[in-house]
């Protein structure tokens, strides 16, 4: 058994109090929308506010902090981040919560850059287990954070819950500026080959499986607190329950996708996730009236669906391994781009569908989502050894 380096967890932390600020508003659009006075559908573009400022700034950010000492360019991320929940927090319309969520967005780029930190860590048999740590906190987010907040939110306001994400999200810079090395090298200098990577067909094709999974998942997530009620009459302390085991199948399935994708290997891995993923959710909207049947499809769902990423992003940073900063972040800007068509498209189906029926808006995209990896080769040459050849 080999031991995993201390800092995974230090960034399994700060992406749990990433995961609970930028998601919780997710679980609250109710109480929100009603004290800012707009509609639900208005309320949500804070989902895709967030979403769109991560797509289109993270890669930025990540350039522009590229040969900084990587304790550095933490430190920007949380900031930005504590500083979009303060003005969150503190909004008064629409537009000022907007603008705090474009500041949380920039400072999402932390999680595109922990990844790519993990990966160079460990030996590549590692990186699915590795990715899974980084990543568990986000997960755990979704079994704690978000069901948390949303019962705050619903008892007392959605902002407080928001409140308590800046002052995590400012514990989260004190504890990484205390326990983070300061001579930890910068894993993003090297751009040499990034254009001949990026034109690979097989990272183009991960690419944009990462957009197409995520326009399906966030076709409901983005309005799951809704939805959850749409599906079945509960309290807010039922809502929270729900989305607790939701979120602990999450976590379920970050560590046994990491496992999995060490042990089978990342295709076989993700061809049983996305295949189980889209069938749960063409099964979501048939459990209506049926709370245990929601809360068991559920936990299928966050089982198969949470554990994707470790394998997709474990193969995608094996392509190009000198590379791996940039892709890893620009396979960020597809979630997040991901993200917010899956809001926005869900959004603009609530005057046609049911609260209740969003699942169906999202098959199709997964059933792409596993189109693309029936033709995947099983392996990919890596393109440094490529370019290292032709030298």
């Amino acid at each position: 058994m080999h031991p995993m380096p201390p800092v995974l967890y230090l960034f399994a932390l700060c992406n749990l109090v990433i995961g609970s600020g930028a998601f919780v508003l997710g679980g609250i659009l109710v109480p929100l929308s009603e004290s800012l006075h707009v509609s639900l559908a208005a309320a949500g573009q804070a989902m895709t506010a967030y979403a769109v400022s991560t797509a289109l700034l993270a890669p930025v950010l990540i350039i522009a902090t590229a040969r900084w000492p990587r304790k550095r360019a933490v430190q920007l991320a949380l900031a930005l981040f504590a500083a979009g929940c303060l003005v969150c927090a503190l909004s008064g319309n629409l537009v000022m919560l907007l603008l705090g969520r474009v500041l949380m967005g920039a400072g999402a780029m932390f999680s595109a850059a922990a990844s790519a930190l993990a990966v160079s860590l460990v030996a590549p048999a590692l990186r699915g287990r590795a990715l899974s740590i980084t990543f568990l906190g986000m997960s755990i987010s979704y079994a704690v954070g978000v069901p948390v907040g949303a019962w705050l939110g619903f008892e007392y306001g959605w902002r407080v819950p928001v409140w308590l994400s800046a002052g995590a999200s400012l514990a989260a810079l004190v504890a990484a500026s205390w326990l983070l090395p300061a001579n930890m090298a910068s894993a993003g200098a090297n751009f040499a080959g990034f254009g001949a990577a990026a034109r690979q067909p097989a990272v183009l094709r991960t690419w944009l499986r990462t957009l197409l999974y995520f326009v399906a998942i966030f076709s409901v997530f983005a309005y799951i607190g809704p939805v959850l009620q749409a599906l079945n009459t509960m309290s807010s302390t039922q809502l929270s329950i729900t989305l607790a085991v939701f979120g602990l199948a999450g976590v379920a399935g970050t560590l046994s996708g990491g496992w999995a994708n060490d042990r089978f290997g990342s295709l076989p891995t993700m061809r049983v996730q996305l295949a189980v993923l889209v069938t749960t959710m063409a099964v979501l909207p048939l459990t209506r009236g049926h709370l245990y049947a929601t809360m068991a499809t559920l936990v299928v769902w966050g089982i198969a669906g949470f554990g994707v990423m470790a394998p997709q992003q474990s193969r995608l940073a094996g392509m190009a391994p000198a590379q791996a900063p940039l892709l890893l972040s620009l396979n960020g800007s597809m979630l997040y781009v991901g993200t917010a068509l899956g809001a926005v498209i869900s959004g603009a189906m609530l005057d046609h569908l049911h609260l209740s029926q969003l699942g169906w808006v999202g098959v199709p995209f997964g059933l792409l989502a596993l189109l693309t990896l029936v033709f995947e080769p099983a392996h990919v040459r890596p393109v440094a050894d490529t370019t290292a050849h032709s030298a």
